[in-house]
């Protein structure tokens, strides 16, 4: 009964569940990034070479019946398949992140404090003596205040 305790607790670990969201949306992004690969980008490089299919390319040593066979072909289109899907997910999360991070920048807030002049601490806008140094401050306008900051 201990293991199976143990078990539930391991189970219900945020990092063990937030790892099982992670397969399961990678394996829906897996579909999303092969699609755009095999569905758009696979045709327009077939338009652009021709439609030249490296897949059967290949190098056979040997006569008899057991000739071997380096299909390199297979490999340059594993090697471009790739390349492809590699292309397409950065381009996905490029996008996804500069729709995320797009923050706007909030306007700057008003001071609402100032220096002392006397002791250089930082004290309440309103302040009429500083809390620091006790120096008695002169009034001044608030809006000479704010453009001293």
């Amino acid at each position: 009964m201990k293991i199976v305790k143990e078990f539930k607790e391991f189970i219900a670990r945020g990092n063990v569940m937030d790892m099982a969201v992670g397969v399961i949306i990678g394996g829906a992004f897996t579909a999303i990034v092969n699609s755009m690969v095999n569905d758009i980008l696979n045709p327009l490089l077939g338009l652009i070479t021709g439609g030249v299919d490296f897949s059967s390319l290949a190098i056979t040593i040997g006569e008899g019946e057991n000739p071997a066979v380096f299909a390199y072909g297979a490999f340059l289109s594993a090697i471009l398949n790739f390349l492809l899907v590699a292309l397409v997910l950065f381009l996905i999360i490029k996008g996804i992140n500069k729709l995320h991070f797009r923050k706007k920048e909030a306007p700057p807030s008003a001071p609402t404090t100032k220096e002392c002049p006397f002791c250089k601490s930082q004290i309440a806008l309103g302040a009429t003596r500083c809390p620091h140094c006790t120096s008695e401050l002169l009034e001044q306008p608030a809006q000479a205040v704010l453009e001293e900051c």
